[in-house]
């Protein structure tokens, strides 16, 4: 597939596009940050809403930066997309000369455009080289993994990281395969955990039995869950008061983590409780706009099977 084959086929339609316009509450002078510019579809529709604004998109995956850039241009200065990882913001805003931005938004997880792609390796489905990196220049990848992990640290990653309950027979089944010959395809991986876990859980899960698996490697490959606290911390340091951070999730491990994090940058004392008064001086940072998460609408749902998983927490700056 040529380069441009992959900007055209880019296909990523923005999950909760109206409730992030919304939460955001743009101002058309404003400078805001995509930290997942993805095939564009977020970032484009904040920078359309610009007038003497900028929009900086962000995104380590070298493809979409490239389907990002496309979709972008027609908007000509009012945004420019940037390789680099969200959790580097700070230094992409210093690189560009912006000492406070108005508005973030992290739309975190893997892209429709990843799993999409077979040669990838993020995918249940297809058959592919095991890679599953976002940024395909990182050291490290699914194949180092599988194949290079202690038994006990792959349990643990699968367990934790994926959720999984077999996670202990998974663990033992590809160490007992890879003895004998390295794992090399997301199909030889799918094999052997279908034969790890018992028929009568394959036949009666609602989802794919990989699926736990797949997302547990993927996670750890890409630092997914490690980041997640000190770049919300980042993101919110980073904001002008009144300014808004939008991060979405698609699993209960990242939304845990953006909860947390949201509800420790927003405590204002953190005396002992026994003090009689607070001697400590800690002010809150954010206030929490989203009580509850924003998930997508019934229209959303029929319309896009990627939102089913969705959770928009949105935080405003102090």
């Amino acid at each position: 597939m040529s380069e441009h084959d992959k900007r055209v086929n880019f296909s990523h339609e923005p999950v909760l596009l109206d409730e992030v316009i919304e939460a955001l509450a743009i101002k058309p002078d404003g400078i805001y940050l995509d930290g997942t510019a993805g095939g564009g579809g977020h970032s484009f529709a904040i920078a359309s809403r610009l007038t003497t604004g900028r929009l900086i998109a962000v995104d380590r995956d070298p493809e979409a930066v490239a389907a990002a850039s496309e979709r972008l241009a027609p908007l000509g200065d009012r945004a420019k997309v940037v390789r680099s990882n969200f959790s580097d913001m700070d230094r992409v805003c210093a690189a560009e000369g912006i000492a406070a931005l108005d508005g973030i938004l992290l739309d975190l997880g893997v892209s429709s455009h990843q799993l999409d792609t077979p040669e990838r390796g993020f995918s249940y489905i297809s058959d592919a080289p095991l890679d599953m990196r976002m940024d395909p220049s990182s050291p490290l990848s699914a194949a180092d993994v599988v194949n290079g992990y202690p038994r006990e640290r792959l349990e643990k990653i699968i367990f934790e990281y994926g959720e999984e309950k077999f996670a202990s027979r998974i663990a033992s089944k590809i160490c007992e395969a890879r003895a004998a010959s390295p794992i090399r395809t997301t199909g030889e991986l799918v094999a052997l955990i279908r034969a790890a876990m018992p028929a009568a859980a394959v036949r009666s899960s609602e989802h794919h039995p990989a699926m736990r698996t797949f997302q547990a490697i993927r996670i750890e490959v890409n630092g997914e869950l490690e980041i997640i606290e000190p770049t919300v911390r980042r993101a919110a340091s980073l904001l002008a008061p009144g300014g808004r951070l939008a991060v979405i999730t698609f699993h209960s491990l990242e939304d845990r983590r953006v909860k947390q994090t949201y509800a420790e940058l927003a405590r204002g004392c953190i005396c002992p409780p026994d003090f009689p008064v607070c001697v400590c001086g800690h002010k809150p940072e954010i206030r929490i706009i989203t009580k509850k998460p924003v998930t997508a609408t019934p229209d959303e749902l029929k319309r896009n099977t990627r939102s089913h998983s969705a959770k928009l927490r949105v935080a405003e700056k102090i």
